[in-house]
C-alpha cells in the first residue's frame, strides 16, 4: 500500500490577512466592467447552465451515442484546462461577498454624484471599497480568514467535508481557551509532513522542495512521457497555476497569445529535456516560470484595480494602517502566529539538514573528485573479498575437524 506524503507552505499570518483582503478585492473588482450585479449573476448563471444543460436534459437532444461522447469529452477538456478562482477555497466565499460590496458602493457613489475620491489610503477608502478594519471584524472573516492556516491544517475550515468539523470550529471560535487543542493537532500534523516551507523564504523553500519532492515528480514525469501522456499532463498542471474568473473576457483575450506561446515553448522543452530532467534543471525551469508569473500577476492587478481607482495596494500603503488595526489582526490570529513560529523552527531544521547533506556530499567530492564511483566499486569488492575469506576460513576449519 502506497503512503501518501503531505507538504505545505505557511505564510506570516499578518501578511496573509493583508493578502487575502487585497486579492479578494482585486478579483471582485474585475466584475465591475459589468453594468450591475444582476448582469453578473445572469452571466454566471448562463455559464453554469451552458456547462450543465446537456446533463440536465439527459442528452435527449443529441442524435447518437457518438455525439454524447464528443460533448462529454469537450466538457471534460474544458473543466481540466480551466481553473476558476471562484472554485477555489477560500475565494469561492470571499470574492462573491466582496463583489457584492463593491457594486453597492459604486451604486451609492453614482446616487450621491461622487466622482472625486480624496482619500489616499486604500485600506480605508470607504466610498470605494470595504475598509480593512470592517473586513477583519466581519463574521465572514472570523469564520474563514482568521486562524485560517491552523483550522485548515487541522481539517476544520468551512470547506471541510466532515459535519462535525464545523461544530468543532464554531465551538473553538466561541470558547477561545479550546484553541490550544486545535493548535496541538495542527502542530502534530506539521511534524508528520514530508516538507514544510515558508512563503517569506520563497527561494530556499523552493530549493528544498525540489530536492525533497522533485525526484519523485521527475520519475513520475519520465514514466508519463514514456507512455505519451507527459505533454498533456504538463499542460493541465500549468493551466492550474493561472486561476481566473471566467467573466474576465477582456483580460483573458489579452493574455491568450502569451499563454499559447508559453505553453508551446514548455511543451517543446518537455519533449526535449523530459528524459534528462534533474533537480537542477527543475529549479532553472522554476526560476523562469516564477519570473513570468510575477510579471503576469502584476499586470493583472493593475488592470483589475483600474475599476476602483485611486485604490492601489502597495507595501508603502500598508504602512499607513494604524497600529490598533494591526494589533487587532494579531489578536484575531493568535493561533496562526503560534503555528507560524512552530513552522519556522521546522523549516530551520529542514534547512540545516539539507545544508549538512550538501556539505557532506561536497566533502566527498573534494576528497575523491570524479573517482567517487571507483571508491564505491572498490568498497564493494573489498566487502565481497572479506566475505569470501570468512567463508573459506570456516570451510577449512570444518574440514580439519572432520579429519581428526
Amino acid at each position: 500500500m502506497e503512503k501518501t506524503s503531505v507538504v505545505t507552505v505557511l505564510r506570516n499570518p499578518i501578511d496573509r490577512v493583508f493578502s487575502t483582503y487585497e486579492f479578494s478585492v482585486e478579483v471582485a473588482a474585475r466584475f465591475l466592467v459589468q453594468p450591475n450585479l444582476t448582469s453578473v449573476q445572469q452571466m454566471t448563471g448562463h455559464r453554469h447552465t451552458t456547462r450543465t444543460n446537456v446533463v440536465d436534459e439527459g442528452f435527449s437532444t443529441l442524435p447518437n451515442l457518438t455525439s454524447v461522447k464528443q460533448v462529454t469529452g469537450r466538457m471534460r477538456t474544458t473543466r481540466t484546462n480551466r481553473v476558476s478562482t471562484l472554485n477555489i477555497w477560500p475565494w469561492k466565499y470571499l470574492v462573491p461577498w466582496m463583489r457584492e460590496d463593491l457594486f453597492v458602493r459604486r451604486d451609492v457613489r453614482k446616487l450621491r454624484g461622487i466622482d472625486d475620491i480624496k482619500s489616499s489610503d486604500p485600506y480605508n477608502m470607504e466610498d470605494v471599497l470595504m475598509p480593512l478594519e470592517k473586513f477583519i471584524n466581519d463574521p465572514i472573516a472570523h469564520d474563514i480568514v482568521h486562524n485560517g492556516a491552523t483550522f485548515q491544517i487541522a481539517g476544520l475550515t468551512n470547506n471541510s467535508y466532515l459535519e462535525n468539523s464545523h461544530k468543532v470550529r464554531h465551538c473553538v471560535q466561541k470558547y477561545k481557551v479550546l484553541g490550544k487543542y486545535v493548535l496541538q493537532v495542527a502542530k502534530k500534523r506539521l511534524d508528520n509532513m514530508l516538507y514544510v516551507g515558508l512563503t517569506e523564504d520563497h527561494r530556499n523553500s523552493a530549493i528544498m522542495f525540489a530536492n525533497v519532492v522533485g525526484a519523485q515528480v521527475i520519475s513520475q514525469q519520465m514514466a508519463s512521457n514514456a507512455t505519451g501522456e507527459g505533454a498533456a499532463n504538463m499542460k493541465s498542471e500549468q493551466s492550474s497555476f493561472f486561476p481566473d474568473t471566467e467573466l474576465d473576457n477582456n483580460d483573458q483575450q489579452n493574455s491568450t497569445s502569451d499563454k499559447k506561446v508559453a505553453e508551446t515553448a514548455s511543451t517543446k522543452n518537455t519533449a526535449k529535456n523530459g528524459e534528462n530532467m534533474t533537480v537542477g534543471k527543475l529549479m532553472e525551469a522554476y526560476e523562469v516560470c516564477i519570473s513570468n508569473l510575477r510579471v503576469e500577476q502584476a499586470r493583472r492587478r493593475i488592470v483589475s484595480l483600474e475599476e476602483i481607482l485611486p485604490a492601489n495596494f502597495t507595501k508603502e500603503a500598508r504602512l499607513q494602517v494604524p497600529e490598533a488595526v494591526l494589533q487587532q489582526i494579531r489578536s484575531l490570529n493568535s493561533l496562526d502566529l503560534d503555528l507560524y513560529e512552530y513552522a519556522q523552527d521546522i523549516f530551520a531544521k529542514q534547512h540545516r539538514e539539507y545544508t549538512d547533506k550538501l556539505l557532506a556530499v561536497g566533502a566527498l567530492e573534494n576528497m575523491f573528485g570524479n573517482n567517487l564511483w571507483k571508491l564505491t566499486m572498490w568498497t564493494v569488492l573489498l566487502v565481497l573479498l572479506f566475505l569470501f575469506l570468512l567463508f573459506e576460513n570456516a570451510r577449512r576449519e570444518k574440514t580439519s575437524k572432520v579429519k581428526i
